[in-house]
């Protein structure tokens, strides 16, 4: 049997999970009640199935730097980390495509991928890696093996996997895959014991991936490997990261690996299983993770509540009064507010998709935006100012850059700055400051071991993110399209 490689597709900006999730700070990153992200609960599952050594995650060039970050807070094991950067999405089958090809090149045909989504939630660890011991079986037999969820309810939200014949005690080969049903037809699946739900999961050889894909999707496979021939690789220490050309990917196929190959392919298994599972698709998903008091409300955050029941509440910075409501959802970030009936929750993404029509922020950026750096957080702006809370992390390094239309003042809070200001280099200590013109190259640099926190006030025409004109940048962020 082949290497095993887990591979964490990470897509989708999770509008439905607006405000929290936003379209550069997606789903995956979202903090569960325990304080982990879906992300990481995902690295943690693959990384403890037995004779992992090397982890692939196919994710958007932007958010590379956020996934490193949670990743090397649990790889403990230093498994080796390698990522296939999209310069934007192109959907499941162009993700897998560039996978199996990839991984061929470094482990050979007979290595294993182990599909899994980074969005996803499962409470039966012991139950998951069994179920890979079975998929793995069968994939070394030549089969596309997807995971089937054994339904607890007649749900429509998800697409269905209809068992056809037995090919050993814990598989079958798939008869059909079935589009979300209507609720007559789900009660009906439900009742039959033949269909289970389409988790996304998948484990393939990489061979019989590639062979497949060539017979069913060859224009798929065809482009990935001309955009693959492309791209430029980094190597570091116990990394790799390979940047797909956005050019040759841009003529890939928009679709996903089920319409492209698995609806059309003969060779399709299917592990039944349970495994505590969900996709945390909506904020009634959420709310079913934590208890509720004796009304029936979940709330994170402070509450004063009179006459509420069957509410679900996320306030973390502010507090929430409530006076005779039911069945709310209510969800509060620094810069917008959701309520919404809980019984149409799904349809929060229309929110999230007007928002983008319009072109306004929300949808795109929390007012704590993450960098490679660190963050930074809008505090308060107006006509000609803008105020921020900047944190760089030790040994972090903004780049060096220049501003056409704004100054900007530097006040230190804690920590030591090592600033470069035109031809000036020096350090300032806590409650010192540093004055920037318009038009002087500059950078601001944390040397130090603990976090470097400042205050920056911007004042000018025009304080829009994109004047900044960078010469050098030691994460390689493209100087036209990288913002500080």
């Amino acid at each position: 049997m082949g290497t095993l490689i887990p591979c964490i597709i990470a897509g989708g900006a999770g509008t439905r999970l607006w405000p929290v999730s936003r379209e550069a700070m997606p789903k995956p990153f979202m903090r569960l009640p325990d304080g982990e992200s879906l992300l990481q609960k995902t690295f943690n599952r693959a990384s403890a199935l037995p004779g992992v050594e090397s982890l692939l995650t196919v994710t958007n060039r932007e958010v590379y730097f956020r996934t490193v970050d949670d990743y090397r807070l649990l790889n403990k094991q230093k498994i080796h980390l390698d990522f296939l950067l999209e310069p934007f999405g192109r959907n499941t089958a162009p993700a897998i495509a560039a996978a199996a090809l990839h991984v061929q090149a470094l482990h050979g045909d007979d290595a294993q991928l182990l599909i899994l989504p980074a969005d996803q939630l499962i409470a039966d660890a012991h139950a998951f890696a069994e179920a890979v011991t079975a998929a793995r079986a069968l994939s070394d037999q030549g089969w596309l093996v997807t995971f089937g969820l054994i339904p607890t309810r007649a749900e429509t939200g998800f697409g269905y996997i209809e068992k056809g014949q037995g090919l050993s005690d814990e598989g079958y080969q798939v008869a059909r895959f079935v589009e979300k049903p209507d609720a007559a037809t789900a009660n009906e699946y439900l009742a039959g014991g033949r269909h289970l739900w389409n988790a996304g999961m998948f484990c393939m050889r990489v061979d019989v991936l590639l062979r497949e894909l060539q017979t069913h999707a060859p224009d798929v496979l065809s482009t990935v490997r001309q955009c693959l021939a492309q791209c430029v690789s980094k190597e570091g220490s116990n990394e790799l990261q390979t940047e797909l050309d956005a050019a040759s990917f841009s003529q890939v196929p928009n679709i996903s690996i089920d319409y492209a190959l698995l609806e059309h392919s003969q060779k399709v298994a299917v592990v039944p299983c349970e495994l505590g599972w969900s996709d945390i698709g909506s904020w009634q998903a959420i709310r079913e993770l934590a208890p509720a008091d004796s009304n029936g409300n979940q709330f994170n955050g402070q509450v004063v509540l009179h006459d509420v029941t069957n509410c679900y509440i996320d306030s973390k910075k502010r507090l929430v009064g409530a006076v005779g409501l039911d069945n709310l959802i209510i969800i509060d970030t620094p810069d917008a507010l959701l309520i919404a009936d809980a019984e149409r929750t799904q349809e929060v993404k229309l929110i999230a998709q007007e928002l983008k029509r319009q072109g306004h922020p929300a949808y795109l950026l929390h007012n704590t935006v993450t960098r490679p750096w660190g963050t930074y957080t809008v505090l308060e702006e107006g006509k000609r100012f803008k105020i921020k809370r900047i944190v760089v992390k030790p040994q972090g390094s903004l780049s060096l850059q220049m501003h056409h239309h704004r100054s900007e003042h530097w006040i230190v809070v804690s920590g030591m700055a090592r600033v470069t200001n035109n031809e000036r280099e020096f350090m300032l200590d806590t409650n010192e400051s540093t004055f920037i013109q318009p038009g002087h190259t500059h950078r601001l640099v944390n040397p130090g071991v603990i976090d470097l926190v400042m205050i920056e006030v911007q004042s000018g025409e025009y304080l829009g993110e994109d004047d900044i004109v960078r010469f050098t940048d030691i994460y390689g962020r493209v100087p036209d399209a990288a913002k500080a």
